[in-house]
């Protein structure tokens, strides 16, 4: 069973867990810090228009060489963690949904995206040498709650 690193009231909340995804755990962090305290459904179209390319992810953590965007500093277009990010956010409003909770109501209380297992492989490379070509993948928690 994994664990949330926050408690929230049960009562209030609606929670949903991503283990494991495929994508970077850099861009993850950096959707996350855009994304906490912003109601559901500004939060649904922001990474839709992150994954459409119209609107770029300011870079807050690891900004070194990331190219600077148009009315902005230095930022990104990640469309692979947006893309992950949007189906966990979308699964916690069917949870919220289930629940019986007014769904237009609903902000991000707490959202975290950290580092996950890494899965080991190996590149043959030329005179019987190999090289690591591990992938790293990115575990998220999203916890709704209802605003009064």
């Amino acid at each position: 069973m994994r664990k949330y690193s926050t408690e929230k009231d049960s009562e209030k909340s609606a929670k949903a867990y991503g283990y494991e995804l495929h994508c970077s755990p850099k861009d993850s962090v950096n959707l996350a810090y855009a994304l906490r305290g912003l109601k559901l459904e500004h939060a649904k179209k922001y990474l839709e228009e992150v994954i459409a390319l119209k609107r770029a992810l300011p870079a807050v953590y690891h900004k070194k060489k990331v190219h600077h965007q148009t009315g902005m500093g230095p930022g990104s277009f990640p469309r692979k963690a947006a893309a992950y990010m949007l189906k966990i956010l979308k699964n916690a409003e069917n949870n919220a949904e289930y629940k019986g909770y007014d769904t237009e109501n609903m902000t991000i209380t707490h959202i975290c995206a950290y580092r996950g297992r890494e899965i080991h492989a190996m590149m043959p490379r030329a005179h019987g040498r190999s090289t690591d070509s591990n992938e790293q993948t990115t575990n998220v928690e999203i916890i709704l709650e209802e605003a009064e």
